[in-house]
């Protein structure tokens, strides 16, 4: 695994986690989430897992790494089951080791039961520190092993409902799916911040998981995205599904669209490659500029970068080759090599670049480090100029739900005006799309969206010490949990 505190080339916001959850009957539950988890891997790089029922019992493996380093034939076929769950991570709460790998498995006197989460919980500390006074002991540090203790406090009345009561005490954005011995359901918070699919697969096979991407390679359908607070039962009566809580505010999270979701997928009915090209073209509208060639940063900003050459009528070419490997291995580059930043995975043309002025079009600037080192690397290849163009409005405020985009002492557009930010570049212009032509392009209103990282208005309240912690430094959560804690026993 690479080294979460090395330099890194990559200057995007990171992934969360994707899930996967498969009811199969007389089929391999395990193959099936392992397909699935192969198509979500873009939600996750850091573990994978997955958890298998087979009626009386649940088993599973998970380990560090990538979906197809993890898993082989052998393993696969230990884990036998017509029900199962499956995760790959980023971490956002929760140190990346494999304690905190998922998905969560826990034992109670009526069952055991597989939870995979994405998402990211704002009362973490709290419910930690009210559980572990009354006994409970944690395995790891995730907010999502509370999620899954949570769900085994009531198991004994029913996965729906313990589930259901579960989800009285969360805060927080979470999509998650559940296993039992012989159940799947799945769940999203009132907020329905990060996506959720239900769909079937076959004659009587279901499917459930992050995005619609993960439903074709398997051969399943997606029926509909789970509502905010809804809950999806499978079993052998087949799919229903149920109100665990009222929907709140809608918010789903606008980097889903931007940058996040695969451009295959589906959200609000939306293809994601064509909301990305609409994001480019009301680029162009309001960042127009006159130049030879239009240039994406691979692969994300390939669909804007097309929708901005359609509206300039500036010829679209491409100007750097991405190695699609570097991450498939665990050999790591000395520090000599990690200072070489981009150059490890892009590689410009200078034949598309010597002489021209460029249109640079990327999906986001965090803390503007990569971004720099791709204007100096267009430049050094021989354009003349470098006009910087964003499909995302400035990134001003932390998220708390579930991306790990740093505290806002490090996020660019916190600390720089865009005139400022342009100069640290070293680019000739820099354009960002206005949240109003972000979420235009998805053709919904902007009420059903999470903005917060743009305009820091909080859909989910967040509490003043876990906010406090993003403006300075990330939260360690042990040490919240132990100040929750004291303040709870002075409470009782």
């Amino acid at each position: 695994m690479q080294d979460p505190h090395a330099p890194t080339a990559d200057d995007h916001p990171k992934e969360e986690c994707g899930v996967a959850g498969v009811y199969s009957p007389g089929q391999d539950a395990a193959r099936v989430a392992f397909f699935s988890l192969f198509a979500l891997q873009h939600r996750g790089q850091e573990s994978a897992g997955i958890a298998v029922g087979d009626g009386s019992r649940v088993r599973m493996h998970k380990d560090m790494g990538l979906v197809s380093q993890v898993f082989n034939e052998e393993i696969l076929r230990g884990l036998p089951g017509h029900v199962a769950v499956g995760h790959t991570r980023y971490s956002t709460t929760g140190a990346s080791v494999l304690r905190n790998a998922q998905p969560i498995f826990c034992q109670s006197l009526v069952g055991d039961i597989a939870v995979a989460h994405n998402g990211n919980l704002i009362n973490t500390a709290e419910l930690r520190a009210e559980m572990e006074a009354k006994g409970v002991r944690f395995d790891g540090s995730s907010d999502s092993e509370i999620i899954a203790r949570l769900i085994v406090e009531n198991i004994d009345q029913g996965p729906e409902k313990a589930v259901a009561l579960a989800m009285e005490r969360l805060k927080g954005a979470y999509s998650c799916v559940v296993c039992t011995p012989r159940v799947l359901v799945g769940f999203r918070d009132p907020n329905g911040v990060r996506p959720l699919v239900a769909g079937t697969m076959g004659e009587d096979g279901y499917l459930i998981a992050s995005e619609t991407c993960a439903f074709a390679p398997v051969a399943a359908t997606p029926l509909r995205e789970l509502e905010p607070g809804e809950i999806v039962v499978v079993d052998e009566q087949g799919m229903r599904f149920a109100r665990g809580l009222p929907t709140v505010r809608p918010s789903m999270c606008l980097f889903e669209f931007i940058y996040f979701a695969r451009p295959d997928s589906r959200i609000y009915g939306r293809l994601l490659y064509g909301v990305r090209e609409r994001m480019g073209e009301n680029l162009a509208r309001e960042h127009p500029v006159d130049a030879d060639v239009v240039v994406p940063v691979p692969d994300s900003g390939i669909p804007a970068a097309l929708g901005y050459s359609r509206v300039s009528g500036i010829p679209y070419r491409e100007g750097m080759m991405k190695s699609r490997y570097i991450h498939r291995t665990f050999i790591q580059p000395d520090q000599r090599l990690r200072e070489l930043g981009v150059r490890m995975k892009l590689t410009p043309m200078a034949e598309h670049l010597e002489g021209k002025r460029v249109v640079l079009v990327d999906d986001s600037i965090v803390r503007a480090t990569t971004t720099k080192q791709i204007v100096r690397l267009l430049f050094e290849s021989g354009a003349t100029e470098v006009h910087v163009r964003i499909t995302a409005p400035p990134i001003m405020f932390p998220c708390f739900y579930g991306i790990d985009m740093c505290s806002k002492g490090e996020l660019a557009a916190a600390r720089m005006t865009i005139p400022q930010i342009c100069e640290h570049l070293g680019a000739t212009s820099l354009g960002y799309l206005s949240i109003h032509g972000a979420v235009a392009a998805v053709g919904q209103p902007a009420n059903r969206f999470c903005l917060a990282c743009f305009n820091g208005d909080y859909p989910i309240p967040v509490p003043p010490g876990l906010e406090k912690h993003a403006f300075e430094k990330p939260p360690d959560v042990g040490q919240m949990a132990a100040v929750a804690k004291d303040q709870l026993s002075l409470d009782l």
